[in-house]
C-alpha cells in the first residue's frame, strides 16, 4: 500500500499593526483557516522578526510610528534574507498616491480599511499561492540552469576528447579519418612505402568509378579494408558497398543470390528477391575470394562485366545495373589460370587496376603504429584505459614474422589487454611463442677486401651502421636473415635500425 505523502507545514504570516486590537482581529481571522500566525507591533520589531523567522507572507500597516509601513517594506526589500517575502499593505489611506507608493516600494497588494475578512482571506490565499508557484518555479529554472552548467561541461570535455581522437587519428591513418574510424581501417595505418603505394593507388582511382579492381594479398592483410576505402574515397560514396564471400556462397543458390530471383522461379520462391548485384547498384560489389568461384559462375559474372546486365533467375528479360567491382583473393591467380580453374579472358576484366596488400613481416616499420592504435579501439570497446607497451613488449612484437599478418596482431593485443589488466603491456601478455634465437655465423672476409670497405665507411658511427646494413641488404638480395648472418648480429639489431629509419627491407 503506497505511503501518503507527509502534509505540508501550514503557511506562517507575519502581522505588523501598531495597535493591538487590529492585531486580534487578524489573528482571529487568519488563525482558523490553519495559518501560523506572528505579530509585531512596529516597524523595528517587524523587521527583527521578518529576518529571523522567515515568514510565508506579511500584512503591514502603513500609518505607523517611523519607521511607517513604506519605509518598513523598503528596507524588507533591500534585504536579501527577506526581499522575496511577498508584503500585502493594509491601511486606511487609499488614495491613488498612497496605492502607487505602496507597489513602489514593494508590495504585492493593498487591502483598504475598513477591510471584509472574506477579502483579505482571498488576498492572503491568492498571494501564498502565487509566492508558492514562483518559488517552484524560481527553484526549477536554478535547477535547469545547474543542469546547463553540466551539459556544457559535458559538451566541452566531448570536444576536447573528440579533438584528441582526431589528432591522434591524423598521426595514425593514412586515409579519410572519419572513414578509417568507422571502418575500422587499422590495417592502413602506417608510414612505410607499401602503405603509401596503397594510399596512392586509392587516390589515382578516385576519378574512375566504372574500373574493376583486383586486390591481390595473403589472408589478414587488409583486403576488404582496402576495398571500402577504394569505395568511400571514389565518385561512388554515397552508393551502397555489398561485400560478398564468394567461398559462402551456396552452389544451388549461388546464382540466385548474385543475380536474384522473381516469384516462382523455383520451389520456395515466395516472391522477388534482388540479387547481390541490384543491391549494390549505384555502388560497389566486393567479391572476396575471388579466386574460389565456381567455374559455372565465372561464365555469368564474365557476361555482367561485358554488358552490364544481370537476369534473375525466371526473369524474361535482363535488367542494367550499375556496379563497380571490386575482387578479392589470396590465391595465386597465374597458377589457377594455369591449372584451368580459373578463366584467364575473367581475370582480365578484374584485373582492370591491381592493387596488392603487403603482409605485416615487409612494413615492420608499420608495427609500432599498429601496436599504439589497436589498444586506444579495443579500451574503448572494454571500458578500460588505454595501456602502454613496455620496450621489451614492443621489441617481441616487431620481430614476430606474423603468419596471419595483421589480424593475428591485432589477437595478439586484444589478449594483452585482458592479460595486462589495464596496466603496462609486457612480453608475457602477448602470448607471442618464444623467440628462436639464431647463433650469429661469422663470415670471413679478405683482409683486403676488409680494408677496401673500411676506407669508403664514414667515421659517424650511426652512418656507417647504416651503410653497412643496407650493403648487406643488397649483398642478400634484401633477406634480413641472411643480411644479419653476413654482418654476425641478431636479425633484431636490423629492424630496429630499419624502423628508425624508416627504411624497408624486401
Amino acid at each position: 500500500m503506497p505511503s501518503t505523502p507527509p502534509a505540508a507545514p501550514p503557511a506562517r504570516i507575519l502581522l505588523v499593526d501598531d495597535v493591538a486590537a487590529n492585531l486580534q482581529v487578524l489573528t482571529a481571522a487568519l488563525e482558523p483557516e490553519g495559518y501560523e500566525i506572528m505579530a509585531a507591533s512596529g516597524g523595528t520589531a517587524a523587521l527583527r522578526v521578518a529576518a529571523r523567522a522567515q515568514p510565508d507572507l506579511i500584512l503591514l500597516d502603513v500609518l505607523m510610528p517611523q519607521p511607517d509601513g513604506l519605509e518598513t517594506c523598503r528596507r524588507l526589500k533591500s534585504d536579501p534574507a527577506t526581499r522575496d517575502i511577498p508584503v500585502i499593505f493594509i491601511s486606511a489611506r487609499n488614495e491613488l498616491s498612497s496605492l502607487v507608493e505602496g507597489f513602489r516600494v514593494g508590495a504585492v497588494d493593498y487591502v483598504a480599511k475598513p477591510f471584509q475578512t472574506e477579502e483579505v482571506l482571498s488576498r492572503v490565499a491568492t498571494h501564498l499561492r502565487m509566492n508558492r508557484l514562483h518559488l517552484e518555479l524560481r527553484e526549477k529554472n536554478r535547477t535547469l540552469e545547474a543542469r546547463t552548467v553540466e551539459l556544457m561541461a559535458e559538451i566541452e570535455r566531448r570536444r576536447h576528447a573528440e579533438n584528441a581522437l582526431q589528432q591522434a587519428d591524423e598521426k595514425l591513418a593514412v586515409l579519410s579519418g572519419l572513414e578509417a574510424e568507422r571502418w575500422n581501417l587499422a590495417g592502413l595505418v602506417g608510414g612505410s612505402r607499401h602503405i603509401r603505394k596503397i594510399t596512392d593507388d586509392i587516390r589515382r582511382l578516385h576519378q574512375f568509378a566504372q574500373t574493376s579492381v583486383l586486390i591481390l594479398g595473403e589472408s589478414g592483410t587488409g583486403k576488404e579494408l582496402v576495398a571500402r576505402a577504394i569505395h568511400f574515397d571514389s565518385l561512388r560514396a554515397k552508393g551502397p558497398f555489398i561485400p560478398v564471400n564468394c567461398v559462402a556462397i551456396p552452389a544451388e543458390l549461388a546464382e540466385s543470390l548474385l543475380f536474384g530471383h522473381v516469384k516462382g522461379a523455383f520451389t520456395g520462391a515466395l516472391a522477388d528477391r534482388k540479387g547481390y548485384f541490384e543491391l549494390a547498384h549505384g555502388g560497389t560489389l566486393f567479391l572476396d575470394e575471388i579466386g574460389d568461384m565456381p567455374a559455372s559462375l565465372q561464365v555469368k559474372l564474365l557476361r555482367v562485366l561485358e554488358d552490364g546486365c544481370v537476369t534473375p533467375v525466371g526473369a524474361p528479360l535482363p535488367r542494367k545495373v550499375d556496379v563497380r567491382i571490386i575482387a578479392a583473393t589470396n590465391a595465386d591467380l597465374d597458377a589457377r589460370i594455369a591449372a584451368g580453374t580459373f578463366r584467364q579472358d575473367l581475370y582480365f576484366r578484374l584485373a582492370r587496376y591491381v592493387v596488392t596488400t603487403p603482409p605485416l613481416r615487409e612494413r615492420r616499420e608499420d608495427v609500432p603504429l599498429l601496436a599504439t592504435h589497436f589498444p586506444r579501439l579495443f579500451a574503448a570497446e572494454m571500458g578500460m584505459k588505454t595501456p602502454a607497451f613496455s620496450p621489451e613488449a614492443l621489441d617481441r612484437l616487431r620481430v614476430h614474422d606474423y603468419p596471419g599478418n595483421v589480424r593475428e596482431l591485432k589477437n595478439f593485443i586484444e589478449r594483452a589487454l585482458i592479460e595486462s589488466g589495464g596496466d603496462v603491456i609486457q612480453p608475457s601478455h602477448l602470448g607471442l611463442p618464444s623467440p628462436t634465437v639464431a647463433t650469429p655465423v661469422p663470415v670471413r672476409v679478405p683482409r683486403a677486401e676488409r680494408k677496401a670497405t673500411a676506407a669508403g665507411l664514414p667515421l659517424n658511427l650511426a652512418e656507417a651502421e647504416e651503410l653497412l646494413i643496407q650493403r648487406a641488404l643488397q649483398e642478400t638480395g634484401g633477406n634480413i636473415a641472411d643480411a644479419a648472418r653476413l654482418l654476425g648480429v641478431h636479425r633484431t639489431r636490423i629492424y630496429r635500425k630499419l624502423a628508425q629509419d624508416g627504411s624497408d627491407a624486401e
